[in-house]
């Protein structure tokens, strides 16, 4: 049997346990529409912190990362790292005990539009609307990314056209949603960090090895102009579109300067966690507000591990295979490259699973939190408030059909770079919920028409930064979460402090979740 045969067939189980999962959780998923979309608050403290941070993570972690690490050095993704790390500690330490609080007494939210709206008491639901139209808009980008992993996994696996395997795994991640709802997805998302883990373990010890140890792939870092430099960024030569090789060795030119701004850019990816649905949603899931404390530890080591491997598998990468992957779009399959040269068929099938977990891990809960954003806060919320728990869960699966469709029709480019798809639908939500989730936890004096400010200018700026303002280069080449995030801000303060002031009964309700009532 052929190596490609046997990873295949490991590949394919793996997928067969994951529905399997699915199948375990239909009958519940379907008693509600609350038991769909949120598991009728029943998480437990690991599975609410690994299946948080699995589908947080996703295929980016195991392709994306390593790919700009492998690329152009450690600076642009160890940066990020370490801001993604500080933002997920901070986002577990400050906003996780507030919101599941808050998110029961704002009248039993399963959403996170939902929230928003009860939080300023909507009669009409436009901070609803605002909302779940932003989840649909960026959640369909985000899901696109994960059906390029996909594609670019099996097409590089086994050789097949990247379309048809993008199309396989779109098809596979949206039977599988429809499915299991919300608990089959956090089960799942347990077992698939666990894999990620191992499968990045697996490949930074073998490869280390392979390398000549750690010393050997530091010494080769080193010998690349600013590929090892924190403040520096290593420069390959680029002639047509791939990296120009001599006598097998890449060329690089003189270390490009990394300065403080770029590093701030860098950093401000951890904004984005006041912000990402996939991962506040796990706090409003939980069963027990004490058990968060434990979630947070959990979910913070599970971090900081897999971030710091995953960077140094690129820089690993590069000592291997220095000469193997010539463009920017194929330095994110030199995870798929270790694995398959490295490991015994079967053990390669396993850490590709790795790959396959981190990507349905997160497209599940793109497609389902942008299903519910449709179909409970849009439908049921406005256009047919009588709709049935029945009809609603029947609209959430038509509308998971459609968003793939459209993320299908994104991700027909096999060039795309999942790292840069990511960072945009990131800084997106960052933007767009993050400065209101923070001020709608902690500010007494946030209304309803500084909570619709902040999102739309949050969201609206992201476009703005990322189309017209960063193109232009030198000190407005800023990754766009950041003046995003502060404007968002600004407007939130402005704007409620020259309007009218929240009700009493706001008011009270936000002191009653501030001192534990």
């Amino acid at each position: 049997m052929s190596d490609t045969i046997q990873i295949m067939i490991t590949m394919i189980v793996y997928m067969l346990i994951v529905i399997g999962i699915g199948l375990g959780f239909a009958r519940r998923a379907n008693k509600s529409s609350e038991e769909y979309f949120l598991g009728g608050r029943s998480l437990g403290p690991w599975v609410t912190a690994m299946s948080a941070e699995a589908s947080d993570m996703s295929g980016w972690l195991l392709m994306g990362l390593p790919g700009v690490a492998y690329w152009c050095g450690i600076a642009d993704a160890a940066w990020t790292a370490i801001g993604l790390a500080a933002g997920t500690y901070i986002n577990w330490l400050i906003t996780s005990r507030r919101l599941r609080r808050y998110s029961e007494k704002a009248g039993n939210s399963i959403t996170l539009p939902e929230f928003f709206s009860n939080r300023f008491h909507e009669n009409k639901k436009v901070i609803m609307t605002i909302a779940a139209l932003f989840i649909l808009i960026f959640f369909t980008v985000y899901a696109a990314s994960c059906l390029v992993t996909c594609g670019k996994l099996f097409s590089t696996l086994f050789g097949f056209n990247y379309i048809p395997m993008m199309i396989v795994g779109a098809v596979f991640v949206l039977v599988y949603t429809i499915i299991g709802g919300f608990l089959a997805e956090s089960a799942s998302d347990f077992m698939q960090a666990i894999v990620m883990i191992i499968a990045l373990v697996v490949i930074v010890i073998t490869g280390t090895v392979a390398a000549g140890g750690l010393g050997a792939v530091i010494d080769n870092a080193r010998s690349i102009p600013g590929f090892l430099e924190f403040f520096g960024v290593a420069t390959p030569v680029v002639t047509d579109g791939a990296q120009q090789i001599v006598n097998g060795s890449p060329v690089f030119g003189e270390a490009g300067n990394y300065s403080i701004l770029s590093v701030l850019s860098n950093l401000a990816w951890g904004l984005g966690y006041f912000g990402v649905p996939q991962v506040l949603l796990r706090f409003m899931a939980i069963r027990k507000e004490g058990e968060l404390k434990m979630s947070r530890r959990i979910a913070t080591v599970w971090v900081l591990i897999s971030l710091f491997i995953s960077v140094f598998i690129g820089v690993m990468g590069r000592a291997l295979y220095p000469a193997a992957l010539t463009t920017e779009v194929s330095a994110e399959n030199v995870f798929i490259l270790l694995a398959t040269n490295l490991l015994p068929p079967i053990l390669a099938g396993l850490v590709m699973a790795g790959i396959l977990a981190a990507t349905i891990s997160s497209s599940d809960s793109y497609l389902l939190i942008a299903a519910s954003a449709f179909s409970k806060n849009i439908y049921q919320g406005i256009l047919h408030k009588k709709a049935s728990d029945k009809h609603v869960l029947w609209i959430s699966r038509i509308t998971l059909l459609l968003i793939t469709v459209i993320a299908v029709i994104i991700a027909l480019d096999e060039n795309s770079v999942i790292f840069t798809i990511v960072s945009f639908a990131w800084a997106g939500f960052g933007a767009t919920f993050g400065p209101l989730m923070l001020f709608s936890l902690f500010w007494k004096r946030i209304n309803r028409a500084g909570a619709i400010a902040g999102m739309v200018s949050g969201g609206v700026m992201v476009f703005i930064w990322k189309l017209l303002v960063r193109p232009v280069g030198g000190i407005w080449d800023i990754y766009e979460i950041l003046p995003a995030f502060i404007i968002s801000s600004l407007c939130i303060v402005i704007v409620s402090l020259l309007t009218k002031a929240p009700s009493e009964e706001m008011n009270r309700e936000f002191e009653e979740v501030r001192v534990g009532k």
